[in-house]
Formats: structure tokens, sequence, C-alpha cells
């Protein structure tokens, strides 16, 4: 399924698809809200805090993962990058024995 660029999950992929393992999912959250509201990047910081003042859903629930089947790895520094479910890295990653797994997050209740 298309991704459209202007979607939450179209910036997300673009975000990391250009920059594997150097955002954190939080970096990922702001950056996508400034872009959305137009934030310029001298008062991203104020973002983040208006925006973590109370709890924010991480990547589990994104798009990307819930909807187009991308995987979301993060590496010891807590840092991320999207993994293709048909790739090889995605294959070693899910069969490696010291990585965790956690399932995206369903939309609704069976």
């Amino acid at each position: 399924m298309p991704v459209k660029a202007e979607s939450v999950a179209g910036l997300q992929y673009q975000l990391l698809s250009e920059a594997s393992y150097t955002l954190t999912g939080d970096d990922v959250l702001v950056a996508v809200t400034a872009m959305r509201r137009g934030v310029p990047a001298d008062e991203q910081n104020a973002l983040r805090e208006e925006l973590f003042r109370k709890g924010q859903p991480c990547l589990r629930t994104s798009p990307l993962v819930k909807t187009h089947g991308w995987a979301v790895h993060y590496n010891k520094d807590g840092r991320i990058a999207l993994v293709g479910c048909e790739t090889a890295t995605y294959r070693a990653l899910s069969t490696a024995p010291d990585i965790t797994q956690v399932k995206g997050m369903r939309s609704k209740r069976a």
C-alpha cells in the first residue's frame, strides 16, 4: 500500500528512511508534529516540552507498523531504523535470541 508523503506515516517514513539509527522515537514524534504544525526548528524544544507533559504513544501505534507492515528496530542507544518485513535484515533480527520482539498495537479490540 503506498504511503502519502503528507500523512503521518509518510512523514515518519521520510525521516526514518533518510536517517537510520540517528533518531529516537521521541525525536520522530516531535519532528513529525513540528512539520504538520509548521513549527520552526528553533521552537521545537518548546514543542517537545508541550508534547511530553502528558504521555505519548510509541511507534508501536504508528501507521507504518500497523497498516504498512514495517518493523522498527531500536539499537542499544534507543535509536531507531525501519526494517522491511521482507528483507534479510528482518529475518536475521527476528531470529536473533538477544532481540526482544514486541508486536505493533492493534487498532481495535478483538
